[in-house]
């Protein structure tokens, strides 16, 4: 570890003098990028031990944000916030570890969505919902987030938390899925198809272009179907659905997958080389204005078969994402998306054989003192888009606080780990070829 500290003392020194600031010494080729992996895999290790509050082996979710000091211009986290496990993060956190060689820890988030899969407080049908309370889950049940407000005498709750997102069902999926390779279980396979079950049964267009809806929303016995369609939520479905079919051998997830990838591909403009990010609310007209950063770099990291033409979406993404030596989640972003940079590293090492060690050096400079990465490095940045259909306009924003998304997708460029696979891929001279 102390050669990973030196490392990155050297990393601070580039980024010094990139600013003017004083000399730098020439850096070896790979050196920030093993040191990241290094760094950001301890970084999750210390929120494994953080969460688990002296349980050691029970099923946990793990604190999405969990910030350390007040930074001039950033908000507090709100009480919202404060101890919620979202299930992305944490699928995310657990498919990293694995490829940090944790597979302890990895299991245990596992067996956590198995258990949010199996004993919702109220639904039987194989949902999860995008948010739980962080910890270990001591009575084998997973426990809704929300918090006591004593000034107003009532319980809090957050409505997006409590509802489920398509994309956040199929992350779910994935861990398992990423998971069961290590260490297989009957009840990873089971609870991934009921996962995708759910996803086809609840989530299934039935409007041209065809595909899967957003999801649902709102407050348990009156949630409302999003209607429009993600081109992010479909490649997440599609690789889900692709790689459990290859394990179960079952036609319905073969079929599902073929679905959710025909959406995905008529999302690509060849005219304009980039994806558009999905549907209006009607799940037919095409949203052509904006642009997302995921959607456009996860159909090239997932590479399904078909995919090769999609790589010169990488252009689109420089031309209309880089941010200074990374990149912001929207179309001429306001600043750069920590996350999401670490996706566009992921992707640049999978596709193009390596990433730049400026991109290294900038996802370096973002980790926190309790060993997580800032989400961003500016205060707030917006993304264009509305957290839920109850939002007056587009109020979803990423803060500079400590994020485990961001720390699990920097962990997953810096070692090569590709979520979608389970496999590793690592860093070449040239670009990968592509085989489809």
């Amino acid at each position: 570890m102390e050669h990973a500290l030196f490392i990155l003392r050297r990393c601070a020194l580039l980024l010094a003098a990139a600013l003017g600031l004083g000399a730098a010494p020439k850096m070896m080729a790979g050196e920030v990028q093993h040191a990241l992996a290094q760094q950001s895999c301890d970084g999750l290790r210390r929120a494994v031990a953080t969460d688990a509050r002296g349980a050691p082996s029970s099923p946990l979710l793990l604190t999405s944000y969990r910030t350390v000091q007040l930074i001039e211009g950033v908000p507090e986290l709100v009480p919202s916030l404060a101890n919620v496990a979202f299930v992305y993060d944490n699928a995310l956190a657990g498919i990293a570890l694995l490829a940090c060689g944790d597979s302890a820890s990895a299991t245990r988030i596992a067996d956590a969505v198995v258990l949010a899969v199996e004993r919702d407080p109220l639904y039987t049908d194989g949902r999860v919902r995008n948010a739980y309370r962080a910890g270990p889950l001591a009575e084998g049940k997973p426990v809704l987030p929300g918090y006591w407000d004593s000034a107003r005498n009532q319980w809090i709750a957050d409505a997006y938390q409590l509802s489920t997102a398509t994309g956040n069902v199929a992350w779910a999926a994935l861990l398992l899925l990423n998971v069961d390779r290590v260490a297989p279980s009957p009840r990873y396979s089971e609870a991934t198809a009921r996962l995708l079950a759910w996803a086809e049964q609840r989530t299934r267009a039935t409007a041209d272009p065809d595909g899967y809806q957003g999801g649902w929303y709102g407050w348990d016995n009156a949630q409302s179907a999003q209607t429009w369609k993600s081109t992010e939520h479909n490649i997440d479905i599609a690789m889900t659905a692709a790689w459990a079919a290859r394990n179960s051998a079952r036609p319905e997830q073969t079929r599902q997958a073929a679905v959710a990838l025909a959406f995905v591909a008529r999302m690509w403009s060849a005219q304009e080389q980039r994806f558009f990010i999905g549907t209006k609310a009607d799940g037919t007209t095409l949203a052509t204005t904006g642009s997302g950063l995921d959607a456009q770099l996860w159909p090239l990291l997932a590479a399904p078969p078909g995919s090769c033409p999609w790589r010169a979406g990488l252009a689109w993404v420089e031309r209309n994402h880089r941010f200074g030596d990374g990149y912001g989640f929207s179309q001429q972003p306001d600043g750069i998306w920590t996350e999401g940079s670490a996706q566009a590293a992921a992707t640049l090492v999978a596709v193009k054989g390596a990433a730049p060690e400026a991109l290294w050096l900038l996802l370096a400079s973002q980790r926190a003192d309790n060993g997580l990465y800032y989400a961003t490095p500016s205060p707030r940045i917006s993304t264009g888009l509305a957290i839920g259909p109850d939002s007056v306009g587009a109020d979803f924003f990423y803060y500079r606080w400590p994020h485990l998304g961001a720390t699990a997708w920097i962990a997953l460029a810096a070692t090569g780990w590709n979520p979608f696979t389970g496999t590793v891929v690592t860093a070449a001279s040239g670009e990968t070829p592509c085989p489809n």
